[in-house]
């Protein structure tokens, strides 16, 4: 039931513009683990990633606007980092999973073509963009235990801008 509860305030945080904008990829990986949902205000403007080296991910944090969200997982060793530019939006998530496992690789794609890449080539190949070309990531759901990150799904939508840094929703 929390699992229900947490998906279903996700996808209302996500709604912005009618509907038609709204997407989601579904989670793919492990069903085990801690729940979790990202949060925050206006658009994605940094991530961070940590990862255990040659290994998989253990966890990450999304900056929403100039408040960092809180990590989810396990924080190990320095972070991986990608601060966005003004306006720049996060267009896909990639990487690399094991189905009864973790996830092993993300890579993080901007709308400026740049891109943070993580972790190892290991596995099972996942590639999630927003149905609509207007759309950028809102949030990360999905599950995790104390080693890493068990399953991930993205949900994306549409934005206006917003005077200052970042947008907000409308």
């Amino acid at each position: 039931m929390h699992s229900v509860l947490l998906f279903a305030a996700a996808w209302v945080a996500c709604l912005a513009k009618p509907n038609e904008y709204y997407s989601y990829s579904p989670a793919l990986g492990s069903g085990g683990g801690t729940p979790f949902v990202t949060s925050g205000e206006g658009s994605i403007t940094g991530v961070k990633v940590w990862e255990q080296p040659g290994n998989h991910i253990t966890g990450f944090q999304l900056r929403y606007g100039t408040r960092w969200d809180r990590a989810v997982g396990r924080v190990v060793h320095a972070p991986l980092r990608l601060d966005l530019f003004e306006g720049e939006t996060i267009t896909q998530v990639s990487g690399k999973y094991r189905s009864a496992n973790y996830i092993y690789q993300l890579i993080f794609v901007t709308s400026r073509g740049r891109s943070l890449i993580t972790g190892v080539p290991f596995e099972t190949s996942f590639n999630f963009y927003p149905e609509h070309a207007e759309a950028e990531l809102r949030l990360l759901s999905g599950r995790f235990d104390s080693n890493g990150i068990r399953s991930l799904g993205a949900h994306w939508g549409v934005f206006e801008e917003a005077t200052g840094y970042g947008n907000n929703t409308t």
